[in-house]
């Protein structure tokens, strides 16, 4: 089948068995021209410069896939741009079928192939992968207490958007992309001040960091907005950074000793700062520590992070990184809801959340910390809930007495919606 054809038919369809079936049986019938184009259109990383691609409204005789990449090559190592990229994309528009275009060249171009398929289901049945756009997320302490020792980095866990911004020299660019590879946008003070450090810097960087503003959930509400957004307050505070090319393979296996020193070097903006870092001996200084841990706490802080100092950046969930908080924190979809009682009867009640949580399913209702806005707001449009990631603050996980392989939680408490599309975590 032609790669348009197969895009429409994963379309057709919200199975996900279904869609698996279809990536399965590209892959056995060795449809390389498909699986790099959604290569193309799924790795993060690699963009085109292009700030819209106009539809096609009518039928050419049809456009090659080498001709097609030729032009993206152009675009990614931004030898073409500007007026000249728009020119030239729309002359090779004219010549694909309106189907071809709209459906898969378009697609890629714009780096939404719009199917309902994932980075991971593709990697999954097929034998040419997509590079899947990570950065490394701590571990619970509380799972990792023998690793709480030697020489270590301690600093303030952030209650902020991760933010991991590409400085790229080639490219001559800047983009913040999201912890899932989204591109946030609305933060241009913060693009202004990256590029006014482009001109200093030896090669493409990439900064890791978390976005703050007056509080989190004003920030949520201003990160994707289409139009107006007011963020001028807000400030990217560092942590790690490393050249992009390590980024783009999995990780930097220099010491953070020595990219704390990197971080350093530069001279940011007055909207980029630098995350508390201060050394400790676990081994040594435990009375320290806890003081520490004790003010981040007293300052508002959610907790602390603890790094090796010799630590290397791996790109996914590690234990090299630990969190430490004095309660839990998980994040549920939301499956149902119970209207109130009483005061709260005709409002929200509670939501009944589920998911996965270090290996242990989680099912539990969540009353506790909704306001009384909250409760009328979201019962006059519960279907928009459904799938909603939300974060759960508790004191504990425990065993469900009534089912098996189930567990609940004790106190829970709703904290904070996180993302902005059903399933998605921010």
């Amino acid at each position: 089948m032609k790669p348009y054809e197969i895009i429409k038919e994963l379309e057709s369809d919200n199975s996900r068995k279904f869609k698996e079936s279809v990536i399965a049986r590209e892959d056995l019938a060795g449809n390389t021209e498909f699986f790099e184009g959604v290569s193309m259109a799924m790795d993060k990383l690699r963009t085109f410069g292009l700030k819209q691609v106009s539809e096609s409204a009518k039928d050419g005789p049809g456009l090659d896939w080498t001709t097609f990449v030729d032009t993206a090559n152009k675009l990614e190592n931004r030898t073409l741009t500007g007026h000249a990229a728009r020119d030239h994309v729309n002359h090779i528009m004219g010549f694909a079928t309106q189907a071809e275009w709209n459906h898969w060249y378009r697609r890629i171009l714009i780096k939404d192939l719009r199917c309902g398929v994932t980075e991971k289901t593709i990697n999954k049945f097929s034998k040419i992968q997509v590079p899947v756009f990570e950065c490394m997320l701590a571990d619970d302490s509380k799972k990792h207490e023998s690793k709480m020792k030697g020489q270590v980095f301690v600093e303030p866990k952030l209650d902020g958007v991760r933010v991991i911004a590409i400085c790229d020299k080639t490219k001559s660019e800047v983009v913040l992309m999201s912890r899932n590879g989204k591109e946030l946008v609305n933060f241009p003070h913060i693009n202004t001040q990256f590029e006014q450090l482009m001109s200093e810097l030896d090669q493409s960087w990439i900064f890791d960091g978390e976005v703050m503003s007056a509080d989190f959930q004003s920030l949520m509400r201003q990160i994707h907005r289409k139009g107006d957004a007011k963020t001028e307050d807000a400030v990217l505070n560092l942590f790690d950074c490393m050249p992009l090319k390590d980024f783009a393979q999995g990780g930097c296996d220099k010491p953070l000793t020595e990219r704390k020193k990197w971080l350093e070097s530069f001279a940011f903006g007055d909207n980029i700062s630098i995350v508390e870092s201060i050394k400790f001996d676990l081994d040594r200084e435990h009375d320290r520590f806890m003081a520490y841990n004790r003010q981040c706490i007293d300052q508002g802080y959610e907790g602390i992070m603890i790094k090796p100092q010799h630590g290397v950046y791996e790109c996914r969930r590690s234990s090299l990184w630990l969190k430490v908080k004095p309660f839990i924190e998980v994040s549920l979809k939301i499956v149902d809801v119970e209207e109130g009682t009483g005061r709260n009867k005709g409002k929200l009640g509670a939501l009944i959340v589920e998911g996965m949580d270090d290996g242990k399913f989680i099912k539990t209702n969540v009353g506790s910390g909704l306001t009384d806005e909250d409760r009328e707001t979201f019962w006059k449009d519960t279907a928009k809930l459904m799938g909603k990631i939300v974060e759960v603050r508790a004191d504990a996980i425990t065993q469900n007495q009534d089912a098996v392989n189930e567990y609940s939680l004790r106190f829970p408490r709703f904290m904070r919606f996180r993302g902005f599309e059903k399933g998605e975590k921010i």
